[in-house]
């Protein structure tokens, strides 16, 4: 199925959970000089206009990126990421443009980096080659994302980071996650690996958790962030994110960030979150 597009959600919690990860891997992997690989299985059209008539009319961005717009009191966990929103909106002061994470990636990443992104929503795409068109550190790819990441490990930087953020569409998806991570990390067991999702269906979630503990694989990082901390709300309640192999610090940093963002996402103020070493060493 195609008929997802990330436009009517842009830059609700669920971007801002994701992000927050994704600036801080980036910007732990950038502090050594070697090289790295970057790669995002569900690219998305790497940036979206928040008043389109798409992002209109859910608003889902309110209880999002709109919630730290213009705030002078964020957290130094979330300033890169605030900062690069700022850049996108090319500095105005009103809040129009939301990235998504292969430009958040773009502008983390270095001369000696390199991004591969797959998308494979027709409009998206060339959404997508349209922005990156001419920058010959990224190549964006209508392909699969789950066939062709692992066809990219091990990556010859020996160094990188997959993101892997589906829509999850077709509930298989929840058991493909699981066994595309297994694959993935068969190749390529030092690298790092972000796999988002959401809280809807809390069975699906623990089932999911459950195969990654008895998998095998060390070092696992769980990060969840909910609109509803008693789990009432209708539909898709929060996001989760876990992280194999996270930088040394990162379940400190994102457990500050999330203490701050949960009451201002939360609904009426019952914002809740969750940070847990599912596997340790």
């Amino acid at each position: 199925m195609l008929s997802y597009q990330h436009a009517f959600h842009a830059g609700n919690h669920a971007d801002l959970l994701k992000h927050l990860v994704l600036t801080r891997v980036l910007t732990y992997l950038t502090v050594k000089p070697a090289p790295l690989l970057y790669v995002d299985t569900h690219s998305g059209s790497g940036g979206y206009r928040l008043d389109s008539k798409e992002a209109l009319k859910l608003q889902e961005y309110r209880q999002g990126i709109g919630v730290l717009w213009g705030r002078d009191d964020i957290p130094e966990q979330l300033e890169p990421l605030l900062s690069l929103v700022t850049k996108f909106n090319r500095g105005a002061t009103e809040l129009n443009f939301y990235p998504g994470s292969p430009w958040l990636a773009r502008q983390l990443l270095r001369p000696v980096d390199r991004l591969e992104l797959c998308e494979l929503h027709p409009t998206d795409y060339a959404r997508l080659r349209k922005q990156f068109g001419g920058d010959s550190k990224v190549r964006c790819h209508y392909e699969d994302g789950y066939k062709h990441s692992l066809s990219l490990l091990p990556p010859i930087e020996k160094r990188g980071l997959v993101l892997i953020d589906p829509s999850y569409e077709e509930k298989k998806e929840y058991q493909q996650v699981v066994d595309h991570l297994l694959a993935l990390h068969k190749r390529f067991a030092t690298g790092i690996y972000a796999l988002w999702y959401p809280v809807v269906e809390q069975d699906r979630i623990e089932r999911l958790q459950r195969q990654l503990v008895r998998s095998g694989i060390r070092r696992i990082d769980v990060y969840e962030l909910y609109r509803d901390r008693e789990q009432r709300q209708v539909g898709m309640n929060g996001s989760g994110m876990i992280v194999i192999n996270p930088p040394w610090q990162l379940r400190e940093e994102i457990t500050t960030a999330l203490e701050y963002l949960a009451p201002l996402v939360g609904e009426a103020g019952r914002g809740g979150w969750r940070v847990q070493e599912l596997v340790g060493e």
